[in-house]
């Protein structure tokens, strides 16, 4: 809005809004002091309509002094990313465009499911099989986005040694289902070679499984930050510190000499993401001051699966999202935590008649818990791996 509006008419200082770099500080700041500003104000109206916790008794250290806690905070969180995006913003960008409807659909989908459980009072809420199909939805629909419109195009570093110097060149720009494989010298890999048997059906079979890869990468990573949401300040913590992180990989990826530097692909037109990331963040931090230990507030389902699904969508567009299970580690491993409980309990039943637990309980941080841990202690530790999991990531952009 400001962003179309500054670059209309020429007043001092008004080219300033043209550098990504002035306007990601500034989504930054907004989105950090929207949620802040507004974050009390919301608690309070919460509190008035008693939207709160609903806590099951899970004989869990200080699990039932949670209940009554306003929740569906995850509101505060989209404003706070998205009004930023709005003001400062390219929204002629397709890639903005594309996190701006991820953001609100997922927002919207787990607003249902929080609205089921505090104002209907349903403690088991939107049914599963509906939240898949909604997170399915919107994976195909970014997906599809980023095969048909013509602007999402990569330009692939191709090295060349020429008098013993290697010399790094681009190519033109194309449309491509390449993507990043960690800890390999050519690291791009097409999805398309693995359909070369189909000669030239390669490539459109190529980007229908680039479309799975997707909608399997957005569904995970938004149930993976959805089961890390147990512990005060746990997810939104981790997932401000994997902001910061896709934020550098995406500046890197829009900038034709660092890009050409570290040898990754180049995305045109990707520095916007730089603007969202930087609100993202903002809007994450900000409510962690609200949501740290003891948590004033709650994000709900209205906030988690929108985090996870941002994440991911931000990895599909950059092409990173096989470095996903590195730099989400703690949403992988949380997520894997309850397949391994679920399907080994079962298994034990089936075979012996009784049904046995690899952990005290699932999710992992709820194990921890059950082992006497106290919260803040497991949340914080879980964080220092998250800041780990995040710098060995960018790593790898140079290990190969």
């Amino acid at each position: 809005m400001f962003y179309s509006l500054l670059r209309e008419i020429s007043i001092p200082g008004s080219n300033l809004i043209s550098y990504v770099t002035f306007r990601s500080g500034l989504a930054f700041v907004l989105s950090l002091l929207f949620v802040i500003c507004f974050g009390k104000r919301l608690i309070q109206w919460l509190q008035k309509h008693q939207l709160g916790e609903i806590v099951r008794d899970l004989d869990l250290a200080g699990q039932m002094s949670k209940k009554g806690t306003p929740t569906m905070g995850g509101i505060i969180i989209i404003g706070g990313i998205v009004v930023p995006c709005l003001l400062v913003g390219d929204l002629s960008n397709i890639y903005m465009i594309i996190m701006l409807i991820t953001t609100l659909w997922l927002g919207a989908l787990g607003g249902i499911d929080d609205y089921i459980k505090c104002i209907k009072k349903d403690k088991e809420g939107l049914p599963g099989r509906y939240k898949i199909v909604g997170q399915v939805g919107i994976g195909l629909i970014i997906g599809l986005a980023l095969y048909m419109n013509n602007d999402v195009v990569i330009r692939e570093n191709t090295a060349t040694v020429k008098q013993n110097v290697e010399v790094v060149e681009y190519a033109k720009s194309e449309k491509s289902t390449k993507t990043t494989i960690p800890f390999v010298k050519n690291h791009n890999f097409d999805y398309s070679s693995i359909f070369s048997f189909a000669g030239e059906n390669a490539q459109t079979l190529g980007w229908i499984f680039f479309v799975l890869v997707t909608i399997f990468v957005i569904t995970a990573t938004s149930n993976g930050a959805n089961l890390t949401d147990g512990l005060d300040g746990l997810a939104v913590g981790t997932s401000a510190i994997i902001g910061v992180a896709l934020g550098i990989l995406a500046y890197v990826s829009s900038h034709h000499e660092f890009a050409s530097y570290l040898n990754i692909m180049y995305i045109p037109k990707s520095e916007e993401l730089v603007v969202f990331l930087c609100a993202f963040v903002g809007a994450t931090l900000g409510f962690l001051w609200y949501n740290s230990f003891p948590a004033q507030i709650f994000m709900g389902d209205t906030g988690s699966l929108m985090l996870g699904g941002v994440i991911a969508a931000v990895a599909m567009i950059i092409r990173k999202e096989l470095l996903l299970p590195i730099l989400c580690g703690v949403f992988f491993v949380e997520n894997l935590s309850v397949m391994l409980q679920v399907s080994y309990f079962k298994y034990t039943k089936k075979k012996y008649g009784e049904g046995r637990r690899i952990f005290l309980m699932s999710p992992l941080h709820h194990h921890y818990q059950k082992k006497g841990i106290p919260e803040s202690k497991i949340v914080t530790r879980f964080i220092i791996v998250g800041i780990l999991l995040a710098a060995l990531t960018l790593v790898t952009l140079k290990i190969r």
